[in-house]
């Protein structure tokens, strides 16, 4: 077993200058952890900043083979951990040994694919206009353009993916991939598992011969260890997974930056699913039960849970609310992740109980409970009263749906226009009630960024096509995703080259195209050199 210090890990070295400490807390029994983790000082966040910027002027220069190696020997460290790392995030998240097995895997697999991406060598985006000297009526310049990495990133953990978005997950993957020193803010409901990672990560730096500076974890359980994170002028990008008011602390505050950087934060959705009519008629019993465990798994702490059910009312939608209800209540109570996620939802669910026009079927606040834990809920209200009343698009982190029963298809469109942003949005339908879902889709890919066609938005895969973002307040950056290879884009910057001699140029813009990759050449994709 590792011996964890509690303490950060400035450029690879241990480091305990403050104060204030704090423990995990295991959410099963809510006893406390047995290691104090010490909160970052201003100090050693200053450190941790310019020992990245110290050394992003090395690894700028690295080969996209060398940061390929370092992903994979980051991979081959996290395996390495063996069950310890398993049995402590267990501890610290309650989210049981299967769950985090497979999401180990995902996480390995995330910095082997990023691997691969790099030694391909095309994400770069290289662009070529050659010179048109003749043209009129006056000449083009030769212009060449790619992508480059941005520099020190800051990462913050999630609370709900303790492995694949935490200290070595998509977002310090991507950015790592990008060629860009990473300073992570480890999430105060799991400091062990995040010190474990932590260790993996230094080895590999010290086996990979990369500055110490490549990356840094800190640690904190208040807001100001964050903040003075994000304020650091040498820093250039921010990645962050959590909640709706947390990104939006962090957006505000790197926005009033003497130099404003991106802050590119995911912070919840309710990802809205439509059930039309047909659907129900045909496959009501097999629907009710995949809603309900998407809805349920992981005790509803996804950032994709589907929250938000719209239907046309009939006696067939009645029936079938009440037999999710039935389902949900016959499910085990799930153990919630911490105090702060437990409380929180308590909160937002009174609040939407409050609603003259909201109705409880099913759920609420477990009673003298020795863990974490709320029970699995299911709300009802009418589509007039969804359109009028914003505060029923409150995330629920956590077991619970709310069905919209609307009166006529004009309704139901009305509530869909009425959505605000979010990553998913769902259409259950049969292929007769195609040209209804064409019209529903047109304004549901306004606010979302993935449409799903008879699924459950709980699941996203780690592809090139993947798109996990969507418009505010789902995230601030809607162009972008946080899960797939395109995630590497949020931390490249173009830089556009204009008659540069082919000797000045970087590799991937020069003629021969010696790294042999695709790329643009006056508006044709190809892999051959120029010849001018």
């Amino acid at each position: 077993m590792t011996t964890l210090t509690g303490m950060n890990f400035i450029a690879g070295s241990p480091s305990a200058r403050g104060a204030s400490t704090f423990t995990s807390v295991n959410p099963r029994n809510k006893q406390a952890g047995g290691v104090a983790f010490t909160n970052a000082t201003a100090d050693e966040i200053h450190r941790a900043v310019i020992s990245a910027a110290e050394a992003f002027e090395q690894t700028r220069h690295y080969p996209a083979s060398r940061l390929a190696d370092f992903l994979e020997r980051v991979a081959d460290e996290i395996n390495g951990l063996g069950d310890e790392l398993l049995q402590t995030a267990d501890m610290e998240t309650a989210l049981g040994l299967p769950r985090l097995t497979g999401e180990r895997g995902r996480t390995t697999g995330q910095l082997q694919a990023f691997a691969r991406l790099l030694r391909e060598g095309s994400y770069v985006e290289a662009i070529i206009d050659t010179a048109l000297p003749d043209r009129q009526p006056a000449p083009r310049p030769d212009i060449r353009r790619m992508l480059f990495p941005i520099g020190p990133v800051a990462v913050f953990s999630a609370s709900n993916f303790p492995f694949a978005f935490a200290v070595c997950g998509g977002d310090t993957a991507s950015a790592w991939a990008a060629g860009c020193p990473v300073i992570v803010k480890a999430h105060p409901g799991h400091p062990a598992t995040s010190e474990l990672f932590a260790i993996a990560v230094n080895r590999a730096v010290e086996a990979s011969d990369f500055p110490k500076g490549w990356f840094s974890l800190v640690q904190g359980n208040t807001i100001e260890v964050g903040q003075m994170l994000v304020q650091h002028p040498r820093l250039a990008a921010v990645g962050f997974t959590g909640s709706l008011r947390g990104g939006r602390a962090l957006f505000d505050s790197a926005a009033r930056r003497e130099t404003p950087i991106p802050v590119y934060a995911e912070m919840g959705s309710i990802n809205p699913s439509v059930i039309l009519p047909g659907a129900i008629e045909a496959r009501a019993e097999s629907l009710a039960e995949g809603l309900v465990a998407s809805a349920t798994l992981g005790s509803g702490q996804f950032c994709t849970n589907p929250g938000l059910v719209l239907l046309l009312q009939n006696d067939q939608s009645a029936a079938f609310i009440h037999t999710v209800k039935d389902k949900m209540a016959a499910r085990p109570v799930g153990v919630l992740l911490n105090a702060a996620i437990e409380s929180g939802l308590e909160h937002v669910v009174a609040q939407t109980q409050s609603r003259e026009a909201v109705h409880t079927l099913t759920g609420g606040i477990v009673p003298e409970s020795e863990s974490y834990c709320y029970a699995n809920t299911v709300l009802q209200t009418t589509g007039a009263a969804f359109i009028s009343d914003s505060l029923l698009q409150t995330e629920h982190f956590g077991p619970v749906t709310l069905f919209v029963v609307c009166q006529s298809e004009e309704e139901l469109l009305r509530c869909v226009f009425a959505l605000h942003g979010n990553l998913t949005a769902t259409i259950h339908a049969e292929n007769h009630e195609q040209a209804l879902a064409a019209t529903i889709y047109g304004g549901l890919r306004e606010k979302a960024g993935r449409l799903i066609w008879n699924g459950f938005p709980t699941g996203v895969e780690v592809v090139h096509a993947q798109q996990h973002g969507g418009p505010y307040p789902a995230t601030t950056a809607p162009a972008t995703t946080s899960v797939g290879l395109t995630a590497i884009k949020r931390f490249l910057r173009p830089v556009a080259f204009q008659n540069m001699p082919d000797g000045l140029l970087p590799q991937a813009l020069q003629n021969a195209n010696p790294l042999g990759i695709w790329r643009t050449v006056n508006n044709e994709l190809t892999r051959e050199r120029i010849s001018l």
